[in-house]
């Protein structure tokens, strides 16, 4: 099963996500889950560094099972502002696979630290 955490600060704005494991839902290139929620995830890491020049801390590992995006406490503004648009995407398209895959992708949500750069 692929784990989503999406961690969100006090005043609600995104600060960071994980995703962990493999969704099993077919064979190796062949799981439609995986592609789906990979696709979704690094499209929107890509779309945060043009989009809006913030660089976020990014974390892999484990044979493609594992991700972790942060974004930079320093963004604010403008920038956050979009950063979150597209952050809030990503969880929609996450959470459309999550409806229709529910056995195979979880999102969670926690809220963490503090919320200064609302």
């Amino acid at each position: 099963m692929i784990n989503v955490v999406i961690e969100k600060d006090r005043s609600g704005k995104i600060r960071s996500f994980t995703m962990d494991g493999h969704a099993d839902f077919a064979e190796y290139g062949q799981d439609i889950v995986c592609a789906g929620a990979s696709a979704v995830s690094f499209g929107a890491i890509n779309s945060i560094m043009v989009l809006t020049n913030v660089e976020p801390e990014i974390e892999q590992k484990g044979g493609g099972g594992f991700l972790r995006c942060v974004i930079p406490e320093t963004t604010t503004g403008k920038e956050l502002e979009k950063v979150q648009f597209l952050l809030e995407a990503m969880v929609v398209s996450l959470q459309t696979i999550e409806q229709q895959y529910g056995d195979f992708i979880k999102i969670v949500f926690k809220t963490v630290g503090g919320g200064k750069n609302a």
